[in-house]
């Protein structure tokens, strides 16, 4: 009974390709079996149904644990799902990098959309360049809110001047989805531009991350 679900998109995908599949049935391709009472199908809906409203990019903000207490998910088909999402990240990435070009905000916001817009805390990335504006390294500077408390100038150009960056570039998320800067997101890299041109290392920019948006606060007349 169990392969007569499973049949349907599996059928459909042959006929019509991948693209008339819907999420759920998309799913049901890769998880292959459910339960007795619980065909691949609603397994498929029933993962959706845990972060409503994000579709196929809940994949990001589900546990393990959160999966395995859906009817028809063990372990290894948890596991297969944190896969496909991170997958669909590292194709998404790779696309990107492209087109990558760290003069040019829309560029380096569209490369690290993708990882940075499912977090559900903020995150500071440090990216420290060379005189060609060629990546030397990035770091995670903090997790938490964007603060001088958390983000300190001092520590920024510490790990600039040991990498020898010859200037930087910020970035950080919000995880409402709004990338419009703060006060305090303002403030914060207004004290690091100033410290970056005492000591010759200028903050090229800082870029906010949102919900397939961002904000430059070189393109918007911040820095």
């Amino acid at each position: 009974m169990e392969r007569t679900y499973f049949m349907q998109p599996y059928e459909k995908f042959k006929k019509h390709g991948p693209q008339s599949l819907s999420d759920a049935e998309l799913l049901a391709v890769i998880i292959r079996t459910g339960t007795k009472d619980f065909n691949s199908v609603a397994v498929g809906e029933a993962i959706l149904k845990l972060f409503p409203g994000l579709g196929l990019t809940g994949l990001f903000h589900m546990t393990i644990g959160e999966l395995l207490k859906i009817p028809g998910i063990g372990e290894v088909k948890a596991i297969k799902m944190k896969c496909i999402a991170e997958l669909a990240l590292r194709i998404s990435q790779t696309e990107a990098q492209k087109k990558l070009k760290f003069s040019e905000p829309s560029t380096v916001a569209g490369y690290y959309m993708e990882s940075m817009r499912h977090l559900d805390q903020e995150r500071v990335i440090l990216l420290m360049l060379d005189s060609k504006l060629r990546l030397i390294r990035e770091e995670i500077l903090s997790i938490g809110t964007v603060s001088e408390s958390m983000l300190s100038p001092r520590e920024v150009f510490l790990r600039a001047l040991r990498e020898e960056a010859v200037s930087i570039l910020l970035l950080h998320n919000h995880p409402s989805g709004d990338p419009s800067p703060s006060r305090q997101d303002i403030e914060i890299t207004r004290r690091i531009q100033q410290l970056g041109l005492l000591l010759n290392i200028p903050l090229t920019d800082h870029i906010i991350i949102g919900d397939k948006c961002y904000r430059s606060m070189k393109e918007t007349g911040i820095l």
